[in-house]
This record gives C-alpha cells, structure tokens and sequence, in this order.
C-alpha cells in the first residue's frame, strides 16, 4: 500500500468522518452491555463554535472514544438550548432591521419568525462540531424546544406546582431592561464601577431647615416615599415625627425611625424607595409605606417622572443633577466606587423591581444535592476545591425565579379564568385546565375561551436542568427502556461557571424525579485565555475562529495544542504554537509509520539479540505508561494522560523502540521484529485514538486492510499486564552509557558510522542485559568489561560506573585534546573554590534556606566528581 509522502489532514478529515457516519459507529441502543453516556452541554441554538467549546467538547470526545474502545456502550447524546434571551433578543434585533417592532406582533406570529430563525442557524454548531472529530449519537440529537422536551418541562412544572412548590408571589427580582424580563439571582454579575456619590437637600416642611441625603441614583427621587432615621442618632432627634419634601417632585414623605439605619455611613439617614431596592421594600412593608414605580420596562421613566418622562435612567441621571444644582439642592458630588448589578447575557445594568412572578422554593428541593456532594461523595467534582464553591450556593439558596418575559421558551401552563390573581389552574393542555377550572368554579358552562394562558415563559435553566433525564425520556415516561438502561449518565463535563445554573439543578432535578444521581463525575474545564491572561472573547478580537486552526493545524493538531495544557479547573494560556506542537506530533508519527512501512522484511534472517531485547524493554514500558494512563483518567487528568502517551510514541517508540530495531542501511528486517514493529504501533495508535482520531484511523487502515468491524473506532483497548519494573530501570542506565558515547562522538568529531571500542568497570553491577543495544546504537564494534583503568582512552562516568574510549587509530588530536581537557579542569577549580569558600562562610551557612545550602552543596560534589573524571581522561592522554 503506498503511503503519501505527506499527512494531509484535511482529505483524511472528510474521508474518515463520513466513514464512521456510513458504518454508524456513533450510535447506540441499550444491550447487554455496560453503558457509559455522556450528555452534551447543550450550545445555545443560535451560537457558533469558540474555543471553550473546541475544549469542552475534545474532552468528552476523548472520553466517549475510550469508553468505546474499552468495550462500553458508548452514548454521547448532543443537542442544543433554545437560550430564551439570547435567541429572542437576535431575533427581535432581526426584526428591528426588517421595520418590524416585535409590540407590534401576535405571540404566534414572533414564534414564527424566532422558529424561522431557529431553523436557519440552529444546526449551524452541531455540524461545526463534526469538523473536531466528535462522535456523537446523532441520531439521538436533542433541541429542549422540541415536542417532547417542551412536554417534560410542562409535566415537571404541574407536578412540583400540584407538590405545593411551585408558587406566584410579588417580589422584587432582578429586571433586565434591554431584554426586558426578570432574571435569577445567578444571572445577575456585580461589576465595581466608578460612579458618583450625589449629597441631596431635602427639605424638612414647615421649615427652613434641609436634610442632606447621599445617593448614587438622584433619578429615583421620583419614587421617594419616606426618609429613616435611627431612633439613637441624637443629630436627628428633633426630626422625629416630621415630614420632608422631595426636590423637584415637591411630594411630601414621612421620617421615620429604624435601627436598620447606620449612623456612621453617609449622612447617617436614608432616602426610602419601596419600589426600587430590596432594602427599602423591606423598610416600606414594614412601616406601611407607599410604593411608587417610577420606570417603564425598558428603565425610561413614567409619568412619576414628570418632565423627564420617556427618558433614559442614565440620561436623566445627568440632568437632574444639573437641575438639582440650579435649584440649590445638591450640596455637593463625589467620586464613588460601588458594585453594579448586570445581566450575564445583555450586559445591560440590573433595576431592582417589583412584578408578579413565579418562584420555586429550594429549600428542601436542594437538601439531596448537598449531600450526595459534599456528605456521601456519590457525585464528584473535579477538581476538588470546587466543592466550596458548590457548598457557598447550595447552602445559600433562595427561592428560584423560574418566569421570564419573553414569548420564546416553554409557556407558563397557567390558566385564568378570572381577573383575579389568585384566578387560575395549572394543567398540562388547555383540555385539563378547562376541567379544573369548571372544578374549582362549578361553573360547568366555562369554555377554553374563557381561559387565559399567562403570558410569561419559564427560564432556560428550568428546561436544561431535566436535560439528563428528558433526552432519554425520563420525565413523559419513567418506564422507557433508553432511561432505565443509561439514566444515570456517568461523566458530564463543563465549565465552573454553570456550577450552579446547570450543574447544581440537574443535581436537584435528578434526585427529585428519578431519586438518584443524574452523573458520578464532574470535570471542570478551565476558561480558554489569551496569553495576555484575558478571557477570549469577540469583543476584544483574541479569539481564534476554531475552523481556521482546524484548517491550518489539523482537527488532531488543535486537539492535542488545547489538552496539553488543560488540566481540570484551571485556566488555559492558549497559543497557536500549542496547535503547531500537535501538528508536528501528527508528522512525527506520520514518519514513523513511513519508516517502517519503508523496510524490506526477510523471513529467513534470524532476530538480533539486541532487537529482542528492545521489544521486550518496549513492552514493559508500554505497559507502565498504560498504569500511568489508566490511573490519570480515574483522577480525571486528561491533559496528564496525553502527556504521558505523547512522551512514550515521542520519545520511547519514535525516538529509541525504532532506532534500538531499525536495520542496517539497504539491509532488511527480520519478519519477528517487524511484526512486534507492526504490533507496537497498532497499541500506541489505541491509545492515541481518543485524542487523535483521524490520524490514528489513517494508519490503521494504512497498516493493512481492514473490514468496517476491524476499524480502530471500534478495536480494543490494549490490556493491562504485569510488567517487569527492573527491566525499564536497567535500561535507563544503559540510556545514560549511550547518552555518554554519543557525547564523546561529538565532542570529539568521531562520526557515527566509525566504530569505536568500548571498555568498562562495572562498580555498580548494571545489567549486562542491554549490552547488545548500546553495541548498536553507540556502533561498537567491541564491548569488553575491565578490571582497570584503560590507559590512552578517553572516558565517562555512568554513576560509579566507568568507561573508556581507546583514542587509537587517529580519532582525535591528542595534543588538542589535552589542552581542551586542562582549560575545563582549571574552570571547574575555580567554580569548585568559588563554592567552598560560600560554604565556608559561617554567616551564609546559618542563614541560607535548607533548600538553597543543599543545592550549593550539591554544586561541589557534581564538581569534585567532574574534575576526578578530566584527571582521569588526563591521565590516560599521557
């Protein structure tokens, strides 16, 4: 079979993909197998391939191929979120562009278009991802917008509402004015922003009197209803029982007294806003205080407004300052530093406000998901340390803000069937709505029309936290045989920022629907930075386009640069040059496979000892990396694993196995030795198959013919076996006694293809086992162990071990030699004196670190032991 003289990433990409796609490698359906699942963290619909996703998705690939490979039932089911915010607010700029003002639309008619929109680039990122190589079941894809899955969300909201769970309450939630809709707590980000601190003048009534007031938002004066005192603060007894006015609005408010107050921030009073700050709603309730909303949806201000109304919040907060200073109520301005509330998806800053919502009570819900992580250990995280931050949330919970304002997402299934706020049933469909509304009224004359269903959507989180149980049914039906036979998942990997979002709620949503854990491990990837340290985003423009690295380094090549430096939970520094690593790993093995596809095989020559001895050496070395291998992926150390595969082909196959077994120049191989080649490279492609997919399948294939049932997507992982541990140390001392012969060629100008004699003293009884393979590979052409130093010879040490080089038949300039030899004695004198008289000095002896006397004492040894061995060359020059 001819083999390209190049490995041309891009042709094998397409030609092997669609390989696997055609043999249905990928698929899955329950068996008498073991399962092993995986379950996408679905991409939002509307979203395009960036590098946290290349990262997170190389990683489940890796596993869901080594659990293939390891004869698993390997399930990695892939999908997509509808993302409520991000996909409506696309879609409303969309229409925005077009003249269309989504106010303007019928609730149907907006799904329309958002569905118009789902369908021209929801599959967009699914398909990117087949360009990286992952495997997954795509048949089994997934959109939580889909029937059944918007069925589930249905089915699990009447039932924890039917459990007493779920309720409607007027809160104060976090409302996001650009995508105008409430927001959880944990969608919210606090950002320190540099504002001003405004001190205002009130006005006590009846008075010439003024209270000052210090505020970072003048323009919510508007919804102003009383000013507090602490009833202990003497400045402001003679307050107590009076009425202020608010500037420029001129309403008159109470001054009440609450110890909430403390008098030595600000001014030590506060203005109350009921309507606008949790802490004042708090005091407003319970000092009965009026409540007065002062902002539209989109934070503009309302009629309460007066001449400002229709504004910008941030616009009139410019110019109420300046009115304030015209009409002498502001006492002055300073520079303030606070923390900002801001929407995680819009950026837009947060307006506390007060709406009718729907919440779900945690308290209870969360208690199973704190104990299986942090009691009993059923689920772990990797790494670690992030259990602190799991327990800080969990331990913390409030009550979940699960409605939204938005018309894309699951709808409410809430029926009116009244005016009042407490008029309404909860159902699955309209039908069974109609049948408890005829229920609860008795009035059996009511039809669906006479049924409203509210208006509001349910939070993304709420449909993606059932997604290990919908995507496989769990929730419509409990009984199905895809459910029972992979529920629960085993691996789910994502980023440390959906701990909570998602990660947390699947937690809570698993042990609350199917009483068990939804996964046993969880692999926390690090953010992809720049190697300025900056989080990549598009904004800044350091983040690469993924399908340009794939283009130019191979998909094998981003995916070996990205995993050597993503250990779990910790940041990755990425540089191209990591891609340009993999690709070069990609040739290095593309090489080796030419090279040895490249030898003429005898079946008549018999084995070289030395390659018999290196085979065996091999395999044990083989077999330890396979513990090391093993033991980094139970601890979830991917990036570990790849390393120590990287360094066995690179160094110990590539770089040592072929040249300890390769064959004279124009001479053959004997058929034995190239078999165990030929065997060698097929377990090492195993390994690397995870990783590197494509490339691996290539030679595969390129090393013989093979049905679509011998293909290595679905081979077997090589066997763990014992190995003989002494072996691999044996031959690390016979590296070291080649490592000193090729330093002595070089040095000395002796070329590789002269041989050379070799004479040795083995004080410290190394094997003789690998004396056939440093006679090879050091081109010995007589390997003799002494009793004595070999006189005439130049020489090494290997520990105590020494060795000599007869210098005879004109290989060097001995006068040269001696010269250059009694220069780097004297050198080494003087560094050696240099460190005597450091390490003779009291006061640095009493001092120093035990860490730093220990490597300066370890400098004199390493240069008395040098010195004694340029005496000893010396000594045999003369």
């Amino acid at each position: 079979m001819t083999i390209p003289a190049q490995f041309d990433a891009k042709t094998i990409e397409n030609k092997w993909y669609d390989y696997w796609m055609k043999n249905n490698y990928f698929h899955s359906e329950p068996d008498h197998r073991t399962p092993y699942t995986i379950v996408i963290p679905p991409p939002n619909v509307t979203g395009v391939l960036h590098m946290g996703h290349m990262l997170n998705n190389t990683i489940q690939d890796v596993l869901i191929r080594r659990a293939r490979l390891k004869g698993f039932n390997a399930c990695w089911v892939p999908g997509t979120d509808h993302a409520s915010i991000a996909t409506e607010a696309k879609v409303v700029a969309k229409l925005k562009a077009e003249g269309i003002n989504k106010n303007d639309l019928t609730r149907e008619e907006f799904l329309k278009h958002a569905w118009e929109w789902t369908d021209k680039y929801g599959g967009t990122i699914l398909e990117q991802l087949k360009k990286l190589g992952a495997s997954c079941d795509w048949e089994r894809t997934k959109f939580t917008m889909d029937p059944d899955m918007s069925a589930s969300v249905i089915k699990s909201f009447v039932d924890l509402y039917n459990k007493g769970l779920i309720y409607r309450g007027y809160r104060m939630v976090n409302w996001d004015p650009e995508a105008k809709t409430t927001l959880s707590d944990e969608e919210v980000i606090y950002e320190e922003q540099q504002g001003k601190l405004f001190f205002l003048k009130y006005k006590i009534e009846g008075t010439e009197e003024f209270l000052t007031i210090a505020t970072t938002r003048p323009e919510t004066i508007f919804g102003d209803t009383a000013i507090c005192i602490n009833p202990n603060d003497e400045r402001f007894t003679h307050l107590k029982g009076k009425k202020a006015i608010v500037p420029i609005c001129g309403r008159v408010i109470p001054i009440i007294e609450d110890e909430y107050v403390d008098v030595e921030f600000g001014t030590g009073c506060l203005k109350v806003t009921p309507a606008h700050d949790m802490n004042d709603k708090t005091l407003g309730e319970k000092h009965n205080l009026e409540i007065v909303d002062i902002f539209n949806e989109d934070a503009t201000l309302n009629s309460f407004g007066l001449h400002y109304q229709g504004k910008d919040r941030f616009v009139v907060r410019t110019e109420i300052a300046k009115e304030l200073e015209e009409i002498g109520a502001l006492a002055k301005t300073e520079i303030h530093l606070n923390k900002v509330g801001t929407s995680e998806r819009t950026k837009a800053v947060i307006e506390p406000r007060l709406s009718d919502q729907w919440f779900l009570k945690m308290e209870d819900l969360v208690k199973p998901a704190i104990k299986s992580v942090l009691e009993t250990g059923d689920i772990k995280l990797h790494p670690k340390r992030f259990e602190n931050t799991y327990a800080h949330w969990l331990n913390n919970i409030r009550d979940w803000n699960i409605s939204r304002q938005l018309w894309w997402g699951q709808q409410i299934p809430a029926y009116y069937y009244g005016d009042g706020k407490e008029d309404f049933v909860v159902a699955e469909n309209i039908e069974d709505a109609l049948a408890l509304a005829k229920e609860r009224t008795n009035n059996q004359q009511l039809t669906t029309d006479n049924l409203k269903q509210d208006v509001d959507a349910l939070d993304t989180w709420f449909s993606s936290w059932l997604w290990p149980m919908s995507v496989f049914g769990g929730i419509m039906d409990p009984e199905s045989a895809d459910y029972k036979y992979y529920y629960p998942t085993n691996d789910l990997v994502t980023g440390p920022d959906i701990l909570f979002f998602w990660v947390a709620r699947m937690i809570i949503a698993g042990y609350e629907y199917a009483g068990e854990k939804p996964f046993t491990n969880v692999y926390l990837t690090g953010l992809v930075r720049d190697k300025q340290r900056r989080k990549m985003s598009k904004s800044l423009g350091n983040s690469p386009d993924p399908l340009d690295l794939i283009d130019a380094f191979g998909a094998d090549g981003v995916r070996v640069g990205l995993l050597l430096s993503a250990s779990a939970g910790n940041d990755i520094m990425f540089d191209e040059e990591l891609c340009n690593q993999g690709k070069a790993f990609s040739n290095k093995i593309w090489n080796a496979l030419k090279l040895i596809k490249g030898w003429e095989v005898s079946e008549t020559i018999p084995q070289p000892e030395s390659s018999k001895v290196a085979i065996e050496w091999y395999e044990a070395k083989l077999q330890q990396t396979l513990v090391d291998i093993e033991d980094n992926f139970e601890k979830y150390r991917i990036s570990d694993s790849l390393m120590a595969i990287y360094k066995l082909v690179w160094d110990d196959f590539c770089s040592l196995f072929l040249e300890m077994i390769k064959p004279a120049y124009q001479q053959p191989i004997d058929s034995i030795t190239f078999a165990k080649a030929i065997e060698m490279l097929e377990s090492n492609l195993k390994l690397l198959h995870p990783f590197m997919p494509f490339l691996t399948e290539e030679i595969w294939h390129l090393i013989g013919d093979r049905t679509p049932e011998e293909a290595l997507i679905v081979s077997t992982w090589p066997e763990l076996k014992p190995f003989d541990a002494k072996l691999i140390a044996d031959f690390e001392n016979s590296l070291e006694v080649i490592s000193g012969i090729r330093t002595i060629r070089k040095e000395k100008n002796i070329a590789m293809k002269d041989s050379i004699e070799l004479k040795a003293i083995n004080s410290e009884k190394f094997s003789t086992y690998f004396d056939s393979v440093i006679t090879k590979l050091g081109n010995i052409s007589a390997f003799e162990y002494v009793a004595e130093k070999v006189d005439g010879a130049l020489s090494f040490r290997v520990k105590s071990n020494e060795y000599f080089i007869p210098v005879s038949g004109g290989n060097i300039d001995v006068e040269a030699e001696i010269k250059k030899l009694t220069e780097e004695l004297n050198y080494t004198k003087g560094f050696l004196k240099s460190v005597e008289a450091k390490l003779s000095n009291e006061k640095f002896v009493n001092g120093a670190p035990e860490k730093v006397l220990n490597i300066e004492k370890q400098k004199q040894a390493d240069a008395l032991a040098k010195i004694a061995t340029i005496e000893q060359s010396l000594a045999g020059l003369k």
